[in-house]
């Protein structure tokens, strides 16, 4: 039996010891030969596969929370929505001004400040000429802190049913552009996840759980149109339709920006 040369030991001891410690302070498992040891086994997967299994989690799972921010037509957007498949509710900032949405169906109710109101009669209206200043105030006051229910007909509808469409928001958002490849282990909100980009990250980044089912927690957009975190995937929530004291009928087409 040969020797361990009582270097080596000692050094080997070290590596134990800095390994434990490491595994104790954080939980991640950065000294095994194995990063995906205990996962769902993704990681291990092609990128192009690792897309596709997160997709199909996200497209199956009934609800989802989506929140953070995207930019578009050169407009930024904060979301705060939770999604399912009839519906979804939250609030939704843009130019400072937000406003909170409520789908059930196919019946959509928006409720803003009357300050939200006063901005979308303006744009309208041309604003700031002092015409019909005094009616566009009085219909503001009347819309503010109040659910208006949104016509289906009404370009708005379309407009704003968007944030509350899971599918519709997923098939927008989870997109990767360019070649796909993997970019390593990370960790989001305390799960371990592997990271998927599009041309090596120019094209966005897409963290996906190595936890359980392997839906995507975090998306970075390419050309930095905004970051969103995912969460609460799963998790049902209730669609309440407010009562009549909480709304008020717009009575025509609502002001658009």
């Amino acid at each position: 039996m040969t020797a361990i040369p009582p270097g080596r030991t000692r050094r080997a001891a070290l590596v134990s010891a800095m390994c434990a410690l490491v595994v104790t302070g954080t939980g991640l498992t950065g000294c095994s030969e194995d990063p995906d040891a205990g996962t769902n086994g993704v990681g291990k997967l092609p990128a192009a596969q690792i897309q596709s299994k997160t997709r199909a989690a996200a497209d199956a799972a009934p609800a989802v929370r989506l929140s953070g921010s995207v930019v578009t037509s050169g407009r930024t957007y904060t979301l705060d929505m939770r999604l399912k498949a009839d519906g979804g509710s939250g609030s939704v900032t843009s130019q400072g001004a937000e406003f909170h949405l409520l789908r059930i169906g196919e019946e959509l109710y928006l409720k803003a400040s009357a300050e939200f109101w006063k901005h979308e009669d303006g744009a309208k209206d041309g604003g700031g000429d002092g015409k019909g200043g005094g009616s566009d105030t009085a219909a503001a006051d009347k819309l503010g802190g109040k659910y208006v229910k949104v016509p289906q007909g009404d370009p708005s509808y379309k407009r704003f049913s968007g944030f509350t469409d899971k599918d519709v928001l997923l098939d927008s958002l989870l997109t990767l552009h360019g070649t796909l490849g993997t970019e390593g282990h990370r960790e989001e909100a305390g799960v371990r996840t592997i990271r998927i980009t599009g041309d090596e990250g120019s094209g966005g980044t897409l963290d996906v759980s190595l936890e359980g089912t392997p839906y995507p927690l975090r998306l970075v957009r390419a050309g930095g149109a905004g970051t969103l975190t995912f969460s609460a995937w799963g998790k049902d929530f209730a669609l309440t339709e407010p009562g009549k004291d909480e709304t008020v009928d717009y009575g025509k087409q609502l002001p658009t920006s």
